[in-house]
This record gives structure tokens, C-alpha cells and sequence, in this order.
């Protein structure tokens, strides 16, 4: 983790074998188009992918155990670092941002000044404010060692290939690639590490609750691995190789063409449900008379710090004289058991209102308001906690069942299925528990499982967005034509070849971060 993030000057390590002609034409392009733009060379390029969450939804903003992994869609940013004539030191620094997609990203200019940080307006949904998150990440991380730092002129050039609002975290590859090129271009070396910790905080700048495994998989990420994620007592990433079986596993991404950018849905989607996590662990709290601990979830509090206070310091439920140890109870008995608290302890099943929770908290509803939901607003009038507690507690449990089966060679036989059954189980609590799903993903997920599918659910934030599935190889074809057939020219009858392609991908484990 703590290892300088690879230099390549092969992209043939990047990519899947049959992805290596269009990538090697798009990367000339972008070289073409910045020596256009800029009339000079590149002095190098940052990527980052994109991810695909195979288990664990919805549970790293609590500080969960999730595992991702990479995929070949990535962001690749372009940049000229200017010679002495052009960079004087003392003065504003000048960020040209331009894209490949000029019709779509206009082209922008940003003035920072020596000891400043470049302005982001997050009410604005504008592609450059992902480029001045990572920039202001790496700047401050810069300063944590030269507190006079002054940012050198950038010029950049920005090409992506991550769907904007599927569910395969575009934004924080985005942001990523934007940090890491930051850090290269002022002579900083770029550590894994670094690069995720100040990626995580960067992202929330542009008005998300990021939890942190988009980040850590578009930076750790190894090429034919998984990736294990975890966030407590401090982050650390391993990486767990795909078992070989026959049939060998695939999995399947499959985009539903419904948009769910969180950026936008924050409030009514993504950010209350961080929200609401965050309130399920200080009412737990409170009842059971613990005192949570600030962690590095997004709002400072989360369900993995309640399951912490519950074994380190807290008392039983049932037997107040009880104090359980921490280091004497095995993990996955403590997950358990915070589960089975839920029902006890968050008793309305219909949810909270913000005068229910500010009474139960001792503080009033404005001081709720202020202290929960106003650096990342929400909207809703009931607050479903018991709901969103027993996700994220049950979740974490299917990871660990997922993690222990890639792991276990004697599940060989019926390792598929049973990887299979944790992902069905995940889609099913996504749809009734964390209300994060749609009927269009439950269709594409309906489909596979009937076409040969042994697990298929969401991933990502969810209402729309992509969908993984586990395929045994010999069923990639049934699963690929079922869906053209039943679900998008069903939707679509004129549909593209070019669009279906981009619609169904069949994908291996990728690679992280390079330059």
C-alpha cells in the first residue's frame, strides 16, 4: 500500500488483450490532440479506472469490508508540465482544462493564487470541478510537507471512458487521475496510500459522501485480482486472486441506461442514506448507553465505530453487568450480533422524523439539522434506520462468507452457486431493505439469473447505473443474448451495435493507477 504508484511506458499491461487495438487508437488520439491544443508533447499521462463493486454495497461509508475491482474503462489525463519562461515561481498558477469531448466538457481556465486552492462551486455540475478536487487534494498533501507550496501551471487534456452515472465510479477515477497527475507535474512521487486517502476527502468536495472504495480500487487494484478493501482500525487493501474453476468464473457488467449521477440524486439517494447510517449508529448509541468515537466515516460517526464501542467499552442489552471483549469475540460474532440488536434498539420500522431523532439525541432540530445535514444537504421527512443498520450489518456479513469461498479451494465444486446465492442476497436487500434499486435493474438481473446467471445484483450507488453478474464462461453468449433480445431492443428497437457494446461487457480484473 505504501509503494509508489507504477510508471509504464507499455499500455499492452493495461488492458485485456482484445481491448489493445481501440486502446492504442485512442491513447495516439489523445497524444494527436494535446499536441494540437497545446503545440507541444505531453510530459506524461495519469490513469485511473474505474471499478466494479463485486460485493459489499453500500457498507464503506460505514467502514465496512467491501470487495471491488478494477475495470478497463478508465480516465486518462493528459499533461504538460510549462519550462521556466512559462512557470514563474510567486505568482498565480494557471490550469488550462481541456477535453476530448469538447461538445460535451467545454474547455475552461482556473487562477489559483500562490498559497490558495482553486474555487469549486459544488452546486454546479461541472466536469472540471472533479479536476479541482484532486487538484486541491494534492495540493494540500504538497503542503503538509512545504507549507509554502505554490502549484506550477498545469496544462491538461482529459479523456474518459467511464459512464457518467453507471454505477462504475466514474467521478472518483476522475478524481484519482487528477490527484495523481497533480502530485507527478509539481515533482512529487506518487504513493498508493496517499493518493486514496486524500482522493477520498477530495471527492466530497464536489458535494458527495464519498466512503472510500471507489478510490481504493481505481488505485490498488491489481490486474487479475479482486480487491479486499478495509477501512477499520485504518485502511488496507489485499489483493485476492480469482480461483480458476470449470466452468472459470466471469463476470458480466451489463448498463441499464437508467442515469443515477449521485452527484445530482445526492440528497434524496446517495447522501441520505449516509446520512442515515450515520444517525442509526448515534441512536444505537445513545440506547445502549455507549460513547461513539470520531472515525473516518464521512460524518465522523458510523456503524462499524458502534460495533467497536459495543465490544471495547458497551454492555450487553440483555445483561447490563456484561462487558465483552473486543479481542475475545471473533469478527463475524460481533457483526452478528450488532444485527440482531436492530430490532431491539430501533424499534419504528416506519422510520424517524427529525424531531423523533433530535429528541432521542437531546439537541434540537436545528442543531440536528447543522451538525448532520448541512455540509451534504438530504431530503426526506422520515429517516428509515432500522432499514438501512440491518443492511449494512448483514452485508458485511456477505462479504466475509464471499471473501472466505474465493479463498477456500475445497469449495471448488459448488463455489460458483454459492458465490453466486451471496450476490442474489445482496441484490434482494439492495431492493426491499436499502431501497437503492430500480425495476430496470431487478429486469436485467431477472433476465441473467434465467439465462444462466449464478448471482446478478447492482453496483454502485444504485437507482439506475450497472449491474455485475457471475457467469459461468459457458454461458456468456445466453446471458449477452438475452438481454439484447429482452431487454434493450425491447426499450430500443433501432439500437446500435456500437451502443449494445458499450451496453454489455464481459470483464476481468484490472489494473489500478499508473503513469
Amino acid at each position: 500500500m505504501d509503494e509508489p504508484v507504477p510508471v509504464t511506458q507499455s499500455i499492452e499491461s493495461l488492458y485485456p488483450d482484445a481491448d489493445i487495438p481501440a486502446q492504442q487508437k485512442r491513447w495516439q488520439n489523445l497524444i494527436a490532440q494535446f499536441e494540437e491544443k497545446y503545440h507541444k508533447k505531453p510530459a506524461f499521462v495519469a490513469r485511473s479506472p474505474g471499478r466494479v463493486n463485486l460485493i459489499g454495497e453500500h457498507v464503506d461509508y460505514s467502514l465496512y469490508e467491501v470487495l471491488p475491482m478494477a475495470i478497463a474503462a478508465d480516465v486518462l489525463i493528459a499533461v504538460a508540465v510549462p519550462d521556466e519562461k512559462e512557470d514563474s515561481a510567486g505568482d498565480d498558477a494557471v490550469m488550462s482544462m481541456l477535453n476530448t469531448n469538447p461538445w460535451k466538457h467545454r474547455a475552461s481556465e482556473c487562477t489559483v493564487p500562490p498559497q490558495g486552492l482553486a474555487d469549486i462551486d459544488a452546486t454546479q455540475h461541472e466536469w472540471t470541478n472533479y479536476f479541482k478536487a484532486g487538484f486541491n487534494g494534492a495540493v494540500g498533501l504538497l503542503r503538509k510537507g512545504n507549507p509554502m507550496f505554490s502549484p506550477r501551471n498545469l496544462q491538461i487534456l482529459v479523456d474518459g471512458n467511464v459512464p457518467a452515472g453507471g454505477g462504475l465510479s466514474s467521478s472518483a477515477a476522475f478524481v484519482c487521475a487528477s490527484a495523481l497527475a497533480v502530485l507527478r507535474a509539481n515533482g512529487k512521487e506518487p504513493v498508493k496510500k496517499e493518493l486514496v486517502e486524500l482522493a477520498i476527502v477530495s471527492e466530497r468536495a464536489v458535494g458527495v459522501n464519498s466512503g472510500g472504495m471507489d478510490q481504493c480500487a481505481s488505485v490498488f487494484s491489481v490486474k487479475g485480482d479482486a480487491l479486499s478493501v478495509s477501512f477499520s482500525p485504518t485502511l488496507n487493501a489485499e489483493a485476492i486472486p480469482i480461483p480458476e474453476l470449470e466452468p472459470s468464473i466471469t463476470f458480466m457488467i451489463a448498463q441499464s441506461f437508467v442515469t443515477s449521477d449521485k452527484h445530482v440524486t445526492a440528497p434524496r439517494c446517495y447522501n441520505l442514506r449516509v446520512v442515515e447510517c450515520t444517525l442509526a449508529a448515534e441512536m444505537m448509541a445513545r440506547t445502549l448507553a455507549l460513547e461513539l468515537q470520531d472515525d473516518s466515516a464521512p460524518l465522523g460517526r458510523s456503524l462499524r465505530g458502534l460495533q467497536h464501542a459495543y465490544y471495547s467499552r458497551g454492555k450487553s442489552i440483555d445483561n447490563p453487568s456484561v462487558s465483552p471483549r473486543e479481542s475475545s469475540t471473533p469478527y463475524k460474532t460481533q457483526i452478528e450480533t450488532m444485527l440482531s440488536l436492530v430490532s431491539n434498539v430501533l424499534d419504528k420500522e416506519e422510520g424517524y422524523t427529525r424531531g423523533e431523532i433530535a429528541s432521542a439525541l437531546s439537541m434540537s432540530i436545528p442543531a440536528l439539522e447543522a451538525k448532520y445535514m448541512t455540509k451534504f444537504p438530504v431530503d426526506a421527512t422520515r429517516f428509515m434506520l432500522a432499514k438501512r443498520a440491518r443492511h449494512v450489518f448483514s452485508e458485511a456479513l456477505r462479504v466475509i462468507a464471499f471473501k472466505e469461498l474465493l479463498q477456500d479451494p475445497a469449495s471448488n465444486t459448488d463455489q460458483l452457486p454459492r458465490l453466486g446465492a451471496l450476490m442474489n442476497e445482496t441484490q434482494e436487500s439492495c431492493r426491499k431493505v436499502y431501497e437503492c434499486s430500480c425495476p430496470e435493474i431487478e429486469q436485467l438481473c431477472n433476465i441473467a439469473r434465467s439465462a444462466g446467471a449464478y448471482g446478478s445484483r447492482l453496483t454502485g450507488a444504485g437507482w439506475g447505473g450497472c449491474t455485475v453478474h457471475l457467469v459461468p464462461k459457458n454461458k456468456v453468449d445466453d446471458v449477452r443474448n438475452a438481454w439484447i433480445e429482452e431487454y434493450y431492443r425491447a426499450r430500443e428497437p433501432e439500437i446500435s451495435e456500437a451502443k449494445l457494446r458499450e451496453a454489455i461487457v464481459v470483464s476481468q480484473p484490472g489494473q489500478g493507477s499508473v503513469m
